[in-house]
Order: structure tokens, then C-alpha cells, then sequence
């Protein structure tokens, strides 16, 4: 009796699964700080610190967000 290994079905077969398997690509998602964008802009135009904007989205909007989430967000669009 032969055993035969096909490595090429074998690789097929894995390929097929890692495409499968793989990650869905990143499609940019809205931001919660998207909403407040010209707020925020004026906040930070107004000299208000990246505390202060976090302090008032949690007072005012009801939104609990991270003190580094604010930074990048006024990076990118500040």
C-alpha cells in the first residue's frame, strides 16, 4: 500500500482556510467624538485643555471617554 502525500492539496486546503479565517479589512468606524466636532474645535480654539473637553463631554454630553481617546482625536482633527 502507497502513501501519498499531496502537498499541493494540502496547501490549497490550508490557503482556503487562512483566507477564510483572515480579518475583515478596517474600514474607518465614526468616532463618538465625531458628533461634537465643531464644539470640541471651538473648546480647544478657546484654550480649553484635552482634560477640560473630556471633563465636558462627561458633564454636558454624557459621553465617558478616555483622556488619550480626546488626544488623538484632537490630533487628527484639530
Amino acid at each position: 500500500m502507497s502513501n501519498y502525500f499531496d502537498a499541493q492539496a494540502v496547501v490549497s486546503e490550508l490557503k482556503s482556510q487562512t483566507k477564510s479565517l483572515r480579518k475583515k479589512s478596517y474600514r474607518r468606524k465614526k468616532s463618538r467624538l465625531d458628533k461634537f466636532h465643531d464644539e470640541i474645535l471651538v473648546l480647544k480654539k478657546d484654550g480649553a485643555s484635552n482634560a477640560e473637553v473630556q471633563r465636558w463631554l462627561r458633564a454636558q454630553k454624557r459621553i465617558k471617554i478616555c483622556l488619550s481617546t480626546v488626544h488623538r482625536w484632537v490630533n487628527k482633527h484639530g
